[in-house]
């Protein structure tokens, strides 16, 4: 796609994923070209998994998806932030809505958000 470098990074760009209604931001993925384009052709997210080496949709296992609302590119065109409508209660597959559920305070990481599914059940069918 023009305007977007995914040479930069080794074919890879990576992708903000934010929620449309409450502007949560629930994760960061990585998309190649073919992600990209299945992405736009389906309306829902794909992404590419580095540690599987694969396409994969969100939503594919899980029943999670992400409907595609509006796609963003930033200035040096090597990011991308994409606004979603998340279908089913969670983003992370460890069971919480955002990947972004814990912060740091006083040192220490603490949880702060709520789990939504639990995983087992989701990923041991």
């Amino acid at each position: 796609m023009e305007g977007i470098d995914f040479e930069k990074s080794g074919g890879l760009v990576p992708v903000i994923v934010q929620d449309c209604g409450n502007g949560d931001v629930l994760m960061l993925a990585y998309m190649n070209r073919e992600a990209l384009g299945k992405t736009l052709e389906t309306g829902k997210a794909w992404y590419w998994s580095r540690s599987r080496s694969q396409l994969w949709m969100k939503g594919e296992t899980s029943g999670h998806y992400q409907v595609v609302r509006e796609i963003f590119v930033d200035c040096d065109g090597d990011a991308l932030l994409l606004t979603v409508e998340q279908r089913g209660g969670g983003a992370c597959h460890t069971g919480y809505r955002s990947c972004f559920h814990r912060m740091v305070r006083n040192g220490k990481l603490k949880t702060v958000g709520q789990k939504v599914f639990d995983p087992k059940e989701v990923y041991e069918r």
